[in-house]
Order: C-alpha cells, then sequence, then structure tokens
C-alpha cells in the first residue's frame, strides 16, 4: 500500500503526465455527459421500452459499447462502432486495391490519407445507420414520446445530430491520443463497457439474492471467482507469447534438425490481440439494419442473428474472429521485414538458410502458431454465451470473455504501460517490481 500511494505521488510530480491524465478525464467526462442528452423531439420520460429492448439480445452489446447511450436515445447513441466498421472497409480494400496499397506504403502522408478516407466513409456509413436507428425508435417508443414528426421536423435533424455526435466522438478520440494518455478511441470504448459494469452486476446480484438466500450467495461467489479466473487468462492472451524457442518452432513444421543451443524467434501465439473480435463484432451489428425490412429474407436473417445466444450468430461470430486473426496477423506481421531485419543484424536461424528460406520458415511458423491463437480466441469470444447457459443475467454474462473483457484488459494494459513509460524516464520505479507491464503492439494499440 506504502508504494501504491508512492507511486501515486511519482505520477502526480510529472507535470506532462498529470496534465495529460487531467486532460484524459476532462474529455471522458465530455462524453459521458453526452451519452445522457437525449435527441431533441423525444420525451426522454418515455424510454422505457427501448431500455427494454436493450437488456437483452445483441442490442444489449450495442448498448453496452455506446456506454448506454443506444437506451438513452442519446445524441451519442450510435457511438464510435460505425468509425470501426469504416476501418474495416478501408484496411480490407488495403488487402485487394492497388491505391489503398500504395497509399500504405507512403508512410505519414499515406496515413493521412487513409485516416481522412475513413472519416469520409464513416459519414457514409452513419447516413446508412442513423435512420435505421430511427426507425427502431419508432418501432419501440409509443407515438406521445416524439415531440416532433416528419421528415424536417424531426428525421433529417436527427441523422444530422447523430452523424455529428459519432465525428465529435472521434474527435474526442483524437484529442486524448495527442493531449492524453492511451489511445482516445480505445479509451472511450473501454469507458463505455466499465459504465455499464455496475448495473450489470447489480442485477445479478438482485437475481441472485431473489433466490434462496444461501444458494444464491454461493452462486454469487462462484461467478465472480470465475469472472476473476477468466480476466487473469484474458491478460495472457491478450499479452500473447513473446518467444517461442527455434527447437519447438522447428517441431511445429516437422524439422527436428537443430542443434542443443536453446534460442528464440520474437513471435507471439496472438500476434492480433483483441482487433479480431472488435472487427468481427462491428459486422455482427450490421444485420440489426435490416431488421424491421418487410422482405421476409432480410428480416429473418435479421432476427436469426439478432439473438447472441443463438447457434448462427455464435458460429458466424467464431468464424469472423479466426478469419480476422489471420487477416490482421498478415497486416501486423511482415516475414520479409523479419528476415531483413535479422540479416542486418548479422542474426540468422540455426540450420535455416538466410533470405528466402528464413521468410518461408517464419511464414510457415506464424501460420501454424496463429490457428491454436485464432480458436482459442474464438472461444473467449462466444464464452459469455456459456456463461448465460449456467444461469448468469444476460447483462453480466456479457463480462465472461466476449469482447467486453478483452477490449478493456488491453486497453487497460497500453494505458499503464505508458504511464510506466512516463515513469521510467524520469528515473522513477514502475508500477510494477517484478517487472515491466506489457501491452499490446503500438500498431494494435493504434488502428482501435
Amino acid at each position: 500500500m506504502k508504494n501504491f500511494i508512492q507511486t501515486l505521488k511519482n505520477i502526480w510530480r510529472i507535470e506532462d503526465l498529470r496534465n495529460r491524465i487531467l486532460a484524459t478525464l476532462a474529455l471522458v467526462l465530455v462524453y459521458r455527459v453526452g451519452a445522457h442528452i437525449v435527441l431533441p423531439g423525444i420525451d426522454p420520460n418515455q424510454l422505457q421500452n427501448l431500455s427494454e429492448q436493450t437488456k437483452d439480445g445483441i442490442m444489449s452489446l450495442l448498448n453496452m459499447f455506446s456506454g448506454g447511450a443506444f437506451a438513452n436515445a442519446s445524441i451519442f447513441a450510435l457511438g464510435i462502432m460505425p468509425y470501426i466498421t469504416a476501418s474495416i472497409i478501408v484496411q480490407l480494400l488495403g488487402m485487394a486495391v492497388p491505391y489503398f496499397q500504395r497509399l500504405q506504403r507512403e508512410g505519414e502522408s499515406g496515413r493521412r490519407k487513409i485516416n481522412r478516407i475513413i472519416r469520409l466513409l464513416t459519414v457514409v456509413v452513419l447516413i446508412v445507420q442513423a435512420p435505421s436507428y430511427l426507425i427502431n425508435l419508432h418501432y419501440q417508443l409509443p407515438d406521445t414520446a416524439f415531440l416532433a414528426n416528419g421528415f424536417w421536423g424531426f428525421t433529417f435533424p436527427s441523422v444530422v445530430i447523430l452523424t455529428a455526435g459519432t465525428m465529435f466522438i472521434m474527435w474526442l478520440g483524437e484529442r486524448i491520443t495527442d493531449k492524453g494518455i492511451g489511445n482516445g478511441i480505445s479509451l472511450l470504448i473501454m469507458i463505455g463497457i466499465i459504465a455499464r459494469f455496475p448495473f450489470a452486476l447489480g442485477a445479478e446480484v438482485a437475481s441472485k439474492f431473489g433466490e434462496t438466500a444461501g444458494g444464491g450467495a454461493i452462486a454469487l461467489i462462484v461467478e465472480l471467482v470465475a469472472l476473476l479466473m477468466v480476466f487473469v487468462v484474458s491478460i495472457l492472451l491478450v499479452q500473447g507469447t513473446r518467444k517461442i524457442p527455434v527447437q519447438y518452432a522447428k517441431r511445429i513444421i516437422g524439422n527436428k534438425q537443430y542443434g542443443g543451443v536453446r534460442q528464440y524467434i520474437p513471435l507471439k501465439v496472438n500476434a492480433a490481440g483483441v482487433m479480431p473480435i472488435i472487427f468481427a463484432q462491428a459486422l455482427m451489428f450490421i444485420p440489426l439494419m435490416f431488421t424491421h425490412f418487410n422482405s421476409e429474407v432480410t428480416s429473418g436473417i435479421a432476427s436469426a442473428f439478432a439473438d447472441f445466444t443463438g447457434f448462427w450468430y455464435n458460429f458466424t461470430f467464431a468464424l469472423l474472429v479466426i478469419v480476422f486473426t489471420y487477416f490482421y496477423t498478415a497486416i501486423t506481421f511482415s516475414p520479409q521485414q523479419m528476415a531483413e531485419d535479422m540479416k542486418k543484424r548479422g542474426g540468422y536461424i540455426p540450420g535455416v538458410k538466410p533470405g528466402k528460406k528464413t521468410v518461408e520458415f517464419l511464414d510457415e511458423i506464424m501460420s501454424r502458431i496463429t490457428l491454436p491463437g485464432s480458436i482459442f480466441l474464438a472461444l473467449i469470444a462466444i464464452l459469455p454465451v456459456f456463461a448465460i447457459l449456467c444461469h448468469v443475467n444476460n447483462q453480466f454474462a456479457q463480462f465472461y470473455g466476449g469482447t467486453s473483457l478483452l477490449i478493456m484488459v488491453g486497453v487497460i494494459l497500453d494505458t499503464l504501460q505508458q504511464i510506466e513509460s512516463h515513469l521510467l524516464m524520469r528515473h522513477y520505479d514502475g508500477l510494477m517490481k517484478t517487472g515491466r507491464i506489457k501491452g499490446r503492439t503500438g500498431g494494435q494499440a493504434a488502428a482501435l
């Protein structure tokens, strides 16, 4: 406890770090206030049906990602997910379209152009999603809840406000990244998730103590212990494996001719971090836009994917996580670059020729070790469903693995790592005595 207090004092002594933390808290406060500002033309006292809709199913996930703004019919109701969707589209185009591939190779100038394209594409996504959200409001709320009606009186201004709300959240995220601590977009997503935790925990406590007194208390303790265990496993999964023995790597591809010296390759079993789950989750929200369409085909598909405890939702979600794990690993890991760096530093892999053979060796190893990592990540992603089958409250079950817990773990590790870097740079002790905090890679954090 004494060391913890001393660490807080050291953080406060560093003026730059103190200002960054205060700036982050101020911007987060603006975000949380905006999540409770109801759209003009809607009676905030008649949102009960919308709150009921977001208690269960995939709508509860969407509400959690927006920090409750979805259920509040807030100006921030669409949250940051349209931006994530636009980012996914651009990254997919980067795999197939030469123009985007050229931009990715142009360094900082290309990155600025890509960011502008993502912003414009975000507006396009919002123009589609905002009317869908308003249609859902008309289905869920009574007519008396709408104080304004008509296209020009309500629909058009609301679409503009919802679009501006998401763009403002993006601006807040960028300001946190520049002036605050941690990655802004990631931090805002995490804050939205944490904001729902007290409500989810309260609902679970109420449901358990509504049972027999002794059995409910014991069940709650077991659930909290299980949640702690999943939290620890998530930390290990986000950090991944930092070094792989060359001997083990050669066994993976059936090459057992190696020397007795134990050497390592700096590869990670989970090189993609939590990004595959975030990408997959963003795509799983898309069918919601077609829920109220009259077509039997589109409405049927949307209904099937609206139940996040159903087989098809979880099968598709797990499959997307596996696919995006390979996709994101291919983007962030370059065996060609690693082989060239090894050659420049005079390094080599015993028993493997430098150059093309080394590239092939690294690529084959990464492909093999990514498979179990992607499957394990997919299992963590659908773990909340198993919690629900064990009679855990739907809202509380979302914190058992899934997108929410992994995002929280990744962002917390990244933020603590930045704080520790500031401390060590000023010759103070770090946050941990036993070793340095390891977060995700910088590229992953920035991408989110």
